[in-house]
């Protein structure tokens, strides 16, 4: 309960019950007039004082007004009053007569409310992305595959011109650059195949900024890290938290330096018992998000840079990996104070998957295999074979999958290299035919697409069993696929 009166610059308080105290951390036994719940200082943003009196003014009363006030230790506390005022026209003060009630924790449980329901309206946005990047991603990846492994092969040509070896280096290095936009798109609308562990953060984020030493230095960026001594391990891939680690800082540095020319980065982390989690927190010193920008920072495409210096993907790619791992991600900012990133990983006792014994082959036996490829893309096709036949594969080619099942019913093959998604008869349904008719090489059939995002294409994988790579790849990478597969 408050009795009191309530001017533009200062006020004063003829009686406040002692409940009213213990709601602003002031002792029972405290004088009534020594607590003053209204005076400037005590509201965390003055604008809301402004705007009380001028409600109160207004209308003479106000019913559950919400407030946020700084009690006498530094804390903070909600309150709703519901009170009425008269104007003096004397003295231009308002005597009020209100109730405060402390509701912090309902605001609390409102807050973690709102968070859950923005969480689950970024869910179903990455979903109806996912169904578009599905087809979008396959009729890119097939061109750039091609683009990649020609490129590939022709930069490794010795008689090569200079001058050409260059130019096609460029393509090579502007493929893979697309390529990598491709697949943050994939990354950021479904879940990708990873390889997970048990992972020390401590230790990815030193060598995280490692990577980014040299352009910080050049770029007037102090480092401050304050790590836990004593951090658990989480289960985890190593490469996509360096991912999470890499866009916001790279984020942080950019806003800083268009801000300031310089800044300072602090990366904290610490162990929370409580929940049962690794917290990770990137704090710039940076302009800030602006308030306006703030609820659609995790939107694909979404981005407050200028235009062509940014795609809007990097903390999209951020929010689908922390959701994939079973984490979440939160920040605070505000303006020209800078922005904090809070990346929550939860503590397990899983353990990674054992690789399989694998009984090896000798290579002059891998050498000697046959293969089968079965891709719609000709172009693709054609740099593929070329480079199985360099390494002194027999390869046989199938435009689709029923030309596939055609060869594999009149001869055998040590393995296959199927593209998922073709016309007349796709990988999946070549796959099924196989393992009814030839179980034994549904084994050994390596998978390349770039159709992951998909509900349907993830779920036949994981059933199948069988090995995938995802398009557009390098030939290494294929030639490494191959290898393993055979040798399984």
């Amino acid at each position: 309960m408050y009795i009191g009166t309530i001017g533009p610059d200062d006020t004063s308080t003829v009686a406040a019950n002692p409940s009213l105290k213990r709601i602003l951390g002031y002792d029972d036994i405290a004088a009534d007039t020594e607590v003053r719940p209204f005076d400037v200082d005590r509201f965390v943003d003055p604008k809301t004082r402004h705007a009380l009196l001028e409600r109160l003014v207004a209308d003479g009363r106000v019913s559950n007004y919400l407030l946020r006030l700084r009690r006498v230790d530094g804390g903070f506390v909600w309150v709703e009053l519901t009170g009425h005022a008269k104007a003096n026209p004397k003295t231009g003060r308002l005597q009020v007569e209100g109730l405060l009630r402390d509701v912090s924790e309902r605001k609390k449980l409102d807050d973690q409310s709102k968070e859950i329901y923005h969480q689950l309206l970024q869910a179903e946005k990455m979903a109806a992305l996912g169904q578009t990047i599905s087809g979008v991603a396959h009729e890119l990846n097939n061109p750039l595959a091609t683009i990649l492994n020609w490129a590939e092969r022709l930069t490794q040509k010795p008689a090569l011109d200079p001058s050409v070896r260059r130019g096609c280096e460029i393509i090579l290095g502007e493929a893979e650059r697309a390529a990598r936009t491709v697949r943050h798109l994939l990354t950021s609308a479904r879940k990708r195949q990873t390889t997970r562990a048990m992972v020390d953060v401590n230790q990815v984020i030193r060598e995280t900024l490692a990577l980014r030493a040299y352009e910080q230095r050049g770029a007037n960026i102090s480092i401050v890290d304050a790590l836990a001594a004593t951090l658990p391990k989480i289960f985890a891939d190593g490469h996509q938290v360096k991912q999470i680690l890499l866009n916001l800082m790279i984020n942080a540095e950019q806003a800083m330096l268009a801000a300031h020319g310089h800044g300072t980065l602090v990366l904290r982390t610490w162990h929370d018992t409580d929940r049962n989690n690794v917290t990770l927190e990137i704090t710039d010193d940076g302009p800030g998000i602006p308030e306006q920008a703030q609820p659609k920072i995790f939107d694909p495409f979404f981005t407050t840079k200028e235009v062509g210096q940014g795609t809007g993907l990097g903390l999209t790619v951020v929010y689908a990996i922390v959701q994939e791992h079973g984490g979440q991600i939160r920040f605070e900012s505000r303006p020209e104070k800078g922005t904090s990133f809070f990346v929550e990983f939860p503590v397990l006792g899983a353990r990674a998957a054992m690789p399989a014994t694998q009984s090896k082959t000798t290579a002059d036996a891998t050498k000697r295999a046959a293969i089968l490829l079965v891709e719609d893309e000709a172009p693709l096709a054609a740099a593929v074979m070329d480079t199985l036949r360099d390494e002194g594969y027999t390869v046989d080619y199938a435009g689709d999958g029923e030309q596939a099942l055609a060869l594999v019913r009149r001869r055998s093959f040590d393995l296959v290299i199927c593209d998922l998604k073709m016309p007349r008869l796709d990988g999946r349904a070549f796959f099924r035919t196989v393992s009814v008719e030839i179980p034994t090489l549904a084994r050994r059939i390596l998978f390349v697409t770039g159709d992951v995002a998909g509900t349907d294409a993830e779920t036949f994988l994981e059933k199948s069993g069988c090995r995938w790579l995802a398009e557009p790849f390098r030939l290494a990478e294929l030639l490494r696929a191959v290898r393993e597969q055979l040798r399984a």
